[in-house]
């Protein structure tokens, strides 16, 4: 473990993540910008199921050893061939609780090349924790992630870990433990309900769980719930991180699943069929969950224990602290990765905020949209990746397909429209219309006021010199005064500006002057 929380980043490096969980294991090829940023390049699951039937002896079966070396050998050569320098190994309860963990860890080492740390407890819950706290903008929460051998319960608030718990079952292990052919599935649920129950009871702190907590669910489970969810609402953004669940969503699927057989269960649109067996026990933890904390909706994390390393190698300081701004730090990443003219982005976010608080007496918007704006500004030129003409749409595109972290999925919506008619005011009212489960009708106003603003930002760096360097308006009876702070001609810049004043009159009713 020390490796994984004492390394430094390198200018630019190209690692390999591996988790060998007790359902699956999973490799993800990371590149690391060197700069404290990174991102994911490629990603490789199996379900090689290592925990199952190791209730019986405690040792990992021969069979899953074998098929565990297989997959192991296959991520090393794909490793190989994308030209990863470094790998990073770990797994967590079914090898931590083997009593054959040192002869199956060296076979690994001997026939993958491969070291594997073996994680504790502790450190496997600092993990999670950390690629949760590092990706969501949520100052005091609960997380419950569910493993194939283990669940893991973490209690924060203000950034730090106040309380944490492991439990010795996880979906793959229940699964085994309440398996009984002659009894129907939904009284094997409801047993495992009762069971965990009884394991909430015993952890003393839970108790001290402040109502408005927020719960984070991590894990493949709660993947595949939103899967399964997503496609019964017709849910239009296809992001999992940040994804809102209500309890009685949850509920309508726990039911639905926990009634059928495996076979059936294969067949439900959004279920992983590897994960078809062992996916009532995991909705049963959940319920059970829910229930014990009188809990009405969570929220689904994207980023957990593999995150939680790849912030450590990428950016070191987590391992001391969170970052701070978790939608800044996304943003900054984006806009490095869509090879965006970071000077010119800088200048147009400080442009576009400045125009937002100097004509809130037009607007009338609550701060909380300064975010929607920020995002917006921050990657409204990332569609020239695909091409210059059009690039606001593809902007817009990107914005909604590129996994923003400390935005909610409506902030994201919004922004991506506010992108996507920077150039001008039109917008697309069938590709609004698929939205209309995130953002209402009265929003539209919204995004084409901030699209006004936006584009007037942007006018104002048109160069990408910086020439102007700040702004001061004036609302003075029909007309706003906008006076510029200048190092420089800005001749184009106020061109372009003004060429936005039909749009602004007909949007906020004033007709527009730039001195």
């Amino acid at each position: 473990m020390e490796k994984i929380v004492e390394s430094q980043a390198k200018p630019a490096e190209k690692i390999g993540i591996i988790d060998l969980g007790s359902n699956s294991a999973r490799l993800v090829i990371v590149q690391l910008f060197g700069d404290n940023h990174f991102m994911v390049e490629d990603e490789l699951k199996e379900s090689v199921r290592l925990g199952q039937d190791m209730d019986r002896d405690g040792f990992l079966k021969p069979q899953r050893v074998a098929e565990t070396i297989r997959t192991l050998k296959m991520f090393k050569r794909l490793c190989d061939a994308s030209g990863v320098e470094r790998i990073i190994a770990v797994a967590t309860a079914a090898v931590r609780r083997a009593k054959n963990q040192r002869s199956f860890l060296d076979e690994i080492q001997a026939t993958c090349g491969i070291k594997v740390d073996v994680l504790s407890e502790e450190e496997e819950a600092t993990l999670v924790y950390r690629g949760v706290i590092n990706s969501m903008d949520i100052p005091k929460g609960i997380i419950l992630e569910i493993g194939g051998g283990s669940t893991k319960i973490i209690y924060y608030n203000r950034r730090n870990i106040l309380h944490y718990a492991t439990l010795a079952f996880g979906a793959v292990t229940l699964t085994d433990l309440f398996a009984d052919d002659g009894v129907p599935p939904e009284e094997q649920t409801a047993k495992i309900e009762e069971f965990f129950t009884e394991q909430f009871k015993k952890i003393e702190w839970l108790s001290e769980v402040e109502p408005d907590v927020q719960m984070i669910g991590v894990g493949g489970s709660f993947r595949n719930l939103y899967k399964i969810n997503r496609l019964v609402r017709k849910y239009p953004l296809n992001t999992v991180h940040n994804y809102s669940f209500a309890v009685e969503d949850f509920r309508s699927i726990y039911e639905m699943v926990r009634v059928l057989d495996v076979e059936k269960r294969k067949r439900i649109r959004g279920l992983s069929p590897a994960r078809a067996d062992i996916m009532p026990a995991a909705l049963a933890i959940i319920k059970a969950f829910t229930d014990y904390l009188h809990i009405e909706s969570f929220t689904v994390g994207g980023y957990g224990l593999r995150e939680g390393i790849m912030f450590n190698q990428a950016v070191p300081q987590t391992v001391e602290r969170p970052i701070l701004d978790v939608l800044s730090y996304s943003l900054n990443t984006l806009v490095k990765y869509y090879g965006c003219n970071e000077k010119h982005v800088e200048h147009t976010v400080r442009l576009s905020i400045q125009l937002f608080k100097q004509l809130r007496v037009l607007h009338k918007f609550p701060r909380v949209y300064l975010k929607v704006l920020k995002i917006a500004a921050s990657l409204h030129d990332c569609g020239l990746r695909v091409r210059y003409y059009n690039h606001a749409q593809h902007s817009r595109y990107m914005i909604l397909n590129s996994g923003i972290c400390g935005a909610t999925h409506r902030e994201i919506v919004l922004a991506a429209f506010v992108a996507g008619c920077h150039k001008k005011e039109d917008i697309n009212a069938a590709e609004w219309a698929r939205y209309r489960d995130i953002v209402t009708e009265e929003d539209l106003e919204i995004v084409k006021k901030l699209g006004v603003l936006l584009r007037i930002g942007e006018a104002l760096d048109r160069s990408g010199m910086g020439v102007v360097t700040g702004i001061n308006c004036d609302v003075l009876g029909d007309s706003v005064i906008m006076k510029t702070e200048l190092a420089g001609d800005a001749a184009l810049e106020i061109r372009q500006a003004m060429a936005a004043g039909s749009e602004f009159k007909r949007t906020f009713k004033k007709n527009l002057e730039i001195l």
